[in-house]
């Protein structure tokens, strides 16, 4: 490369995208069926010629796409495995299962508590928000709808928990990750965020409980009764059904993969739908003639395309209705897109560019800390990928951390407060997008409800200025910290 990119150059293609996905969404109604993938190609076309302009070969900046796209597989793979476990999982009764006996377990004034909290448990237990929206997250979502609460604020409460358990399980892969990139050990991070997040999640939870109890109940107990009916009458809700998420929530706490894991609990429900759903099989398949053809129609069906089930209700119909892997497709065509814009933008140095001056204004340690804050949430944007918004700041920030006497749990902190919680938040991340698509609920309307993921970076920031529980090394403690850590 010739010469190293002027800011306004660095920042073009960000002020462009800014532009075009502002526009999308006041001229589109659904952003994501092809307009925002179209806004980031657009851009990252005019970071490429920035690049090229630059003196970058071509080459170098097709390799490092090509680099950012490999790193994104594993999300895209999981993605479109989640989108048919919810196809098997729903014609097998499990979810149905869920959302019968959970109605009646589950104070509707108590229910975004409750929801904050067993989302929390499962993540916690599981390393996993993914698995766990995906699986606990998608009954609740249901319990919620048919308690009459609004699916944004559900969506909110199952994200709120998920992602506390994301954060702090060492079991998660970000929670590996950011103490690596840091230079510290997992425990000695995970005990030293417990300082920032007890205070979000206690402050979430209260939010909580106050949305719940100033909510109009009153009609609750019919709408109750007539999704019941509805379920009771469509599906055989055997007890068995819960089986299949005890079994899978097992696989992955006996630290299983992802893929595998998912892919057992996809074959699960669809050998519970096969014993327990006969009526469900041959409804999808359409005869009655040949069991085995209806099995295995109902079940690719359930795995690649749409299902939809004919109930009572009119509302339960569309609670119970899944589009398996093709469901997906949308949302793997914006990853691509995401991610072809982080590529060029990071290949000839854009994004770097714009970070340096933000680190050189970082003079005391709040100041500092919310530097990483903010960058870490300009790489969820603009790279649209929470690894991205954690190595990169880590490895950006770490010497400066260390110059200023500052232990590196305090860097790995905020890398998780920040890089981890907010990757969520932006809809064309791979973590927005997917649980978008995930739950149902668009990204815009469930964000402002997820609130331990917009606590905990303030939160953060706030301690950091207010000199609270932060860390620095004696004048005679040696703080060498070696800056070749390697992550698997």
């Amino acid at each position: 490369m010739k010469r190293e990119a002027s800011l306004f150059e660095a920042l073009l293609p960000i002020l462009v995208l800014i532009v075009l996905l502002t526009s999308n969404v006041f001229l589109f109604d659904d952003t994501l069926s092809g307009a925002n993938q179209i806004a980031l190609l657009l851009s990252a076309a005019i970071a490429g010629v920035i690049s090229i302009w630059l003196g970058l070969p071509w080459n170098k900046i097709r390799e490092k796409i090509v680099s950012t796209i490999g790193s994104a597989m594993p999300s895209i793979l999981i993605l479109l495995l989640i989108g048919s476990l919810a196809g098997t999982w729903m014609i097998s009764g499990v979810v149905p299962a869920m959302i019968y006996y959970g109605l009646d377990i589950i104070n509707p004034r108590l229910f975004l508590f409750t929801a904050v909290v067993v989302s929390a448990i499962v993540s916690v237990a599981t390393g996993s928000s993914w698995s766990t929206i995906a699986t606990i997250g998608v009954a609740l979502l249901g319990i919620g709808e048919a308690l009459g609460i609004n699916t944004s604020i559900i969506a909110g409460a199952i994200i709120s928990g998920a992602y506390f358990g994301d954060k702090i399980s060492p079991l998660s892969d970000t929670t590996n990750l950011a103490p690596a990139m840091a230079g510290t050990d997992l425990f000695t991070h995970i005990r030293y965020m417990f300082y920032t997040t007890v205070p979000s999640l206690a402050l979430t939870l209260i939010i909580f409980l106050v949305i719940g109890f100033s909510g109009d109940h009153s009609d609750v107990f019919e709408n109750v009764q007539a999704v019941k009916t509805a379920i009771d009458g469509t599906f055989n809700t055997n007890p068995l059904l819960f089986l299949v998420p005890v079994i899978l929530l097992t696989i992955i706490i006996l630290k299983v993969p992802p893929l595998p894991s998912l892919l057992a609990g996809t074959l699960l429900g669809g050998i519970f739908a096969i014993i327990f759903q006969p009526e469900i099989i041959t409804e999808i398949a359409g005869t009655a003639d040949n069991y085995v053809k209806a099995s295995y129609i109902s079940f690719m069906q359930a795995m690649f395309g749409d299902i939809s089930l004919t109930t009572t209700d009119a509302a339960v119909n569309d609670l119970l209705s899944t589009s398996g892997m093709r469901g997906m497709l949308d949302t793997v065509w914006l990853i691509l897109s995401a991610m072809v814009f982080g590529g060029v933008m990071e290949s000839a140095g854009l994004l770097r560019r714009i970070t340096q001056p933000i680190i050189k204004r970082a003079k005391s340690t709040g100041s500092l800390v919310a530097s990483t804050v903010g960058t870490c949430i300009f790489f969820n944007t603009t790279a649209s990928d929470q690894y991205i918004s954690i190595v990169v700041p880590g490895r950006m920030y770490r010497k400066t951390y260390e110059e200023k006497g500052l232990k590196p749990e305090l860097l790995s902190r905020t890398l998780e407060d920040s890089g981890t919680m907010t990757s969520v938040l932006i809809p064309w991340n791979t973590c927005g997008a997917t649980q978008s698509r995930v739950l149902g609920v668009d990204t815009f309307a469930y964000a402002p409800y997820a609130f331990f993921n917009i606590i905990s970076p303030i939160m953060t920031i706030l301690f950091a200025y207010l000199n609270i529980k932060i860390r620095r090394f004696a004048r005679k403690e040696d703080s060498t910290i070696k800056h070749d850590v390697k992550v698997d």
